[in-house]
């Protein structure tokens, strides 16, 4: 099995939705540097994973020209409430490994639901990739991004009014095209 499909999408979603969207105003700069690294694991366990995670934080901590990692595991997690209690342990790998400040990891799944929210509200998408993944980002880089960008909390209110007005038909069709063009 090859990781190119699996690549294909996510890039394909990061450039088109995350990037096309600006709903990460930061993005778009380190895709162009080539600052981003794409990782595909077949980890079919959660231990599998958990270990994974921290195989890629060493890497980070080893690899300052990378400045963040999307970390793709199609095979493990694919119910969301799994993935949504998994992130409680892997949140607590940072702590217990000593990365609690160093870095971040952002939220990212097929089937993301807010809580308060119904699975089809539109404000899920935000938070909606081609497969389960787990995003790490440096937060000294995070807070110097945000710092320098005007109005910074007001990106998950302006990114939440832009789902509503694509609506979830648009939205689900968008996450679609995301696997078109992966099987060569």
């Amino acid at each position: 099995m090859t990781d190119c499909p699996y690549i294909q999408a996510v890039k394909h979603w990061l450039e088109h939705t995350v990037i096309g969207l600006n709903l990460c105003p930061f993005a778009k700069r380190e895709l162009i540097k080539n600052r981003i690294r794409f990782m595909v694991t077949y980890a079919k366990t959660t231990p599998q994973l958990m270990q994974m995670l921290h195989a890629e934080l060493q890497h980070l901590d080893q690899n300052p020209t990378t400045e963040t990692s999307l970390i793709i595991h199609p095979s493990v997690l694919t119910q969301f409430a799994d993935y949504n209690d998994f992130l409680e342990d892997a949140e607590s790998l940072l702590i217990e490994q000593g990365y609690e400040g160093q870095y971040q990891i952002a939220s990212f799944h097929p089937h993301y639901q807010f809580a308060g929210t119904q699975a089809e509200d539109a404000e899920n998408y935000t938070n909606r990739s081609p497969f389960p993944l787990l995003h790490l980002l440096r937060e000294r880089s995070l807070e110097q991004a945000i710092a320098s960008y005007p109005n910074p909390e007001q990106i998950p209110e302006r990114n939440i009014a832009l789902m509503n007005t694509m609506g979830t038909a648009k939205l689900q069709q968008q996450l679609q095209d995301c696997y078109k063009d992966t099987d060569s």
